[in-house]
């Protein structure tokens, strides 16, 4: 019997897989090119999936999907931001119980990788941290700051509590902690890194490997010696390329793309992102034939529920509510096309031990005929309880996180038009005088003023701002909402701040929004208001509720967050987990800020995920507009190097300048497209100058129609995404230029410029000229 016993606890410890059963102590170590798991060779397949973008209710479903994909790890982010809402105040139960959700791995045969942060971007509110640290107004986020380092240690501290002990090395299936995310796309500060390696080995997590992940541009600007050092990019990139610098740095460690992007995310007004499947999985089978381990991103997107969406800046761009992410797994849990592509692949690089599960039934979908809300609370009818303020002041200022806030002042009379200037409204603002609307304010488009009619003396002058969320990546996201400086009337004679302000603040808590005085809807409200209602069903599942006659704002059914909506799309309906609906009697609340064009709605069975109703999209060339370089004389005259990977060009002389013109003569690929990745302009100590306040005056050709190639992707801090001339219907010839206005005028010594990630650089410019003026161009 021993001696059975022996051989039974030698086969647990041998396998690569662990078992839901086992509790026994295991090994993860990073062996030389490969991972280890009890001495035995592994390459990591990790699923990216989000608890908090998925209902509790649903977790094994999703981690099951995985599974059946042939994945052997799963890869998760923690949220600071909605474990601790409040400061000092830990939340990890419910749905936000990450050690329940990593034992539920662990039953399923799954290893775990953890990323803790305490940034972690995703698309997420202000990049995973929380809105309360801007209370402290002169706070250094993601640095040494002594507040930052201090509330960091304790939320390590307490995601420690509730996972150390969920380490492969204890019986768990941790094998995995990283460190920071991406922090070469923010800054350089090894002491930083350094500080949050200890912050983590603090915490518990000292017996797995600690790594961190950073783009193959910068990776080695923050990389420290004791750390695995792994590498993202996405779908179509020239894998050889990426591991390149990082194999000929270190050629004994095993290779991880620790995110590959398998399709991407929406933003508001801009249409749904997709990539390719067949693009994907020859990345993965590349990896794959060359034991290169990865964590695809995402393997699952799912929905961010409530208000805990991101944005993304420069240009300030809010994110959906839907994280689909045209992952191979969709937003509601089914299998995709691309899914069915992959587990074809996967299932041929299954590791020892391993098998490809079924794949899970898919919840059950219904459809609610349509219905509607009868009720009705107007905002400005329903005011909470006011604060006074002299001076204007942030969101933050009034121990406020998320929501809306409304500023209200006395005008004094004035016979003529006025234009008022909001310094600056972070993120969608609404003007009314007398109750009566005057304009919005929209901070994607950079709009900040509105013209006033005459008014009467003591018009009372209301300011609705709707914080659409804080920006998760770059610098930018010290991100305050709100009215953040200052508000000014203007006319020809006179320019006056306005001050005396009453406030009132609207958190988007359903306890908050449940609590009004609804009356029976009679006719239409031109104005802000929550609306309710109720639906009956006789049986549950997921449906989606179909937004298209509502304007913009926050749903809540059964008292759960559903996430936003907005008129512009491309998103229109909003997932609704079968698990959150009862049989019989259900409620719904609308917050919306704009007015619907009817209070009706109804549930679909399937999303909407593709369909703008703005005017367009913004495209960056006027109707009939053509730039006019005939007069111009270029500072350079030149062609690029062939190939993949940034380069940097220098003048040989600085020029004062805030126009920076590029054209594009030709293409090495004998065609008419051009592409550019990202550009960086250099001043004259040959250092990169800010990209926070570029603009983008003029573009020849943008391809909006088939993918979202607007030439504002050559600044938006995303290496993965790029400005395209036109491909679809007609193809626009070259030359090809693109305008971009500095914001201020600087001393520039040079550029640097990085082409389209793929093998063989589609689109990637040959010859080229570069502008350079002082005041604008003619077009």
């Amino acid at each position: 019997m021993k001696k059975l016993l022996l051989a039974l606890f030698v086969i647990i410890l041998s396998g690569t897989c662990l078992s839901a059963q086992n509790t026994e102590r295991a090994t993860f170590e990073i062996g030389k090119n490969t991972f280890l798991v009890n001495g035995e060779p592994i390459v990591i397949k990790a699923a990216e999936l989000h608890y908090s973008r998925i209902p509790r209710e649903y977790w094994e479903h999703r981690i099951m999907m995985s599974k059946a994909l042939g994945m052997n790890t799963v890869c998760i982010y923690i949220f600071w931001n909605i474990h601790e809402q409040e400061e000092g105040k830990f939340d990890f139960s419910g749905q936000n119980d990450i050690a329940e959700f990593s034992r539920l791995v662990q039953k399923h045969d799954m290893f775990l990788i953890v990323r803790p942060g305490p940034y972690v971007c995703a698309e997420w509110e202000m990049g995973g941290l929380p809105w309360w640290l801007l209370k402290k107004k002169d706070i250094a986020l993601r640095s040494l700051d002594p507040y930052f380092m201090e509330r960091t240690r304790i939320f390590m501290n307490e995601v420690g509590k509730q996972l150390a002990d969920l380490q492969i090395t204890r019986g768990g299936n941790i094998i995995m902690v990283q460190v920071e995310n991406e922090y070469g796309s923010y800054g350089i500060d090894k002491p930083y890194i350094a500080e949050i390696r200890d912050i983590v080995k603090d915490a518990g997590f000292n017996e797995v490997p600690l790594s961190q992940c950073d783009w193959s541009s910068n990776f080695e600007r923050n990389a420290l010696d004791d750390l695995l050092w792994t590498i993202n990019f996405g779908t179509g990139a020239n894998i050889d390329q990426q591991f390149k610098k990082l194999s000929e740095m270190r050629p004994d460690i095993p290779l991880m793309c620790s995110e590959f992007w398998s399709g991407w995310f929406d933003h508001w007004g801009k249409k749904h992102e997709t990539r390719n499947s067949t693009a994907m999985v020859n990345g993965l089978r590349e990896m794959l034939e060359k034991n290169i381990s990865f964590s695809l991103y995402m393997a699952h997107g799912g929905t961010t529920f409530g208000h805990w969406g991101g944005a993304n800046s420069p240009a300030y761009s809010a994110m959906c509510s839907s994280y689909d992410y045209d992952a191979p797994i969709s937003e509601s849990g089914k299998a995709t096309p691309k899914f069915y592509e992959l587990r074809e692949l996967l299932s041929r690089h299954l590791d020892k031990g391993q098998k490809l599960i079924d794949i899970p039934d898919s919840i059950p979908t219904i459809s609610i005929p349509q219905f509607s809300l009868n009720e009705v609370a107007p905002l400005f009818h329903n005011l909470p309880e006011a604060n006074y303020t002299e001076n204007i002041k942030s969101m933050e200022e009034f121990d406020q996180g998320w929501g809306s806030i409304l500023y209200r002042t006395k005008l004094d009379a004035s016979n003529e038009e006025q234009l008022l200037i909001v310094t600056d409204v972070h993120d969608w603002g609404q003007v009314y005088v007398d109750g009566k609307f005057i304009g919005k304010m929209d901070r994607r488009k950079g709009e900040n003023s509105v013209i006033l009619p005459p008014v009467r003396q003591d018009a009372v002058l209301d300011i609705l701002v709707e914080a659409m969320g804080r920006v998760n990546f770059g610098v930018a996201i010290h991100d305050f909402k709100g009215i953040t400086e200052k508000v000014e009337l203007k006319t020809q004679k006179k320019n006056i701040e306005l001050k005396g302000w009453e406030v009132y603040n609207f958190p988007v808590d359903y306890a908050f929004s449940s609590d009004k005085q609804f009356k029976k809807l009679s006719g239409k409200t031109d104005m802000p208001a929550y609306y309710r209602g109720t639906f009956n069903l006789t049986k549950t599942g997921d449906t989606f509720l179909n937004m298209t006659t509502w304007g913009k704002g926050l749903v809540w059914v059964n008292g759960y967050a559903l996430g936003r909506f907005w008129e512009i799309g491309p998103q229109q309906t909003l997932y609704v987990p079968g698990c959150w609906l009862k049989e019989g009697e259900n409620e719904i609340i609308i917050l919306d800020i704009v007015s619907p064009e009817e209070n009706k709605i109804s549930g679909l069975r399937y999303p909407i995920l593709d369909l703008l109703r703005e005017d367009g999209i913004q495209t960056h060339r006027k109707e009939g507009e053509n730039l006019d370089l005939s007069a111009e004389k270029p500072v350079l005259e030149s062609t690029f190097a062939p190939g993949n990977g940034w380069q940097t060009i220098a003048f040989g002389q600085s020029v004062q300048t805030r126009y920076f013109c590029l054209e594009g003569l030709n293409s090495y690929g004998n065609d008419d497209m051009a592409a550019i990745a990202e550009l960086e302009i250099l001043d004259a100590d040959g250092k990169r100058i800010s990209r926070q306040n570029w603009k983008i005056v003029y573009a020849d050709s943008e391809e909006i129609v088939k993918a979202n190639n607007t030439a504002d992707k050559v600044f938006d801090l995303q290496e993965s995404t790029f400005w395209n001339s036109r491909y679809s219907r007609s193809v626009a010839k070259y030359p090809h230029q693109i305008v971009i206005d500095l914001g201020a005028e600087y001393s520039i010594s040079g550029f640097q410029y990085l082409p389209r990630a793929e093998a063989d650089a589609p689109g990637m410019i040959k010859d080229y000229r570069i502008y350079l003026k002082k005041e604008s161009f003619k077009y």
